[in-house]
């Protein structure tokens, strides 16, 4: 009955250790992001991006502990399209992905710095190996 029960124990250990891997990753939030050279378009909204955005997205998107990576497949422009970008900054959008809460609407921010700071992630995502992929549910 003993070897039952130190069996469940060492069961149960590794699902909580494995549910605090997972979170613990999930809140690094981190990946390392290379910058080449930029389109001038891409160029103005780095700027932005990194007066505006980094204070949650980290500089360059590489993320942070207050908000998740842009330059991370899962915001590949065939799940993530373009207009999803502008609809999460003009109005918000609920956490789903990532466990660091609702991200509120960004209202100084723009239309037209919107546009740039969409080219300045693409072109990142484009350099850092992330590409078109469709989307399947």
């Amino acid at each position: 009955m003993n070897k039952i029960k130190w069996a469940l124990g060492i069961i149960v250990m590794g699902f909580v250790l494995n549910s605090q891997v997972t979170l613990a990753e999930h809140f690094n939030g981190h990946v390392d992001v290379k910058v080449g050279a930029l389109s001038a378009a891409a160029e103005k909204g780095q700027i932005t991006f990194n007066r505006t955005c980094a204070a949650c997205h980290g500089n360059n998107g590489e993320g942070s502990l207050k908000g998740p990576p842009l330059i991370h497949s899962i915001y590949n422009p065939g799940h993530h399209s373009n207009q999803s970008f502008y609809s999460a900054v003009r109005n918000g959008v609920q956490q789903h992905h990532w466990p660091y809460g609702d991200m509120p609407a960004q209202k100084e921010i723009a239309f037209s710095e919107m546009a740039a700071i969409i080219q300045f992630v693409r072109e990142v995502q484009q350099q850092n190996g992330i590409v078109l992929q469709e989307h399947k549910m």
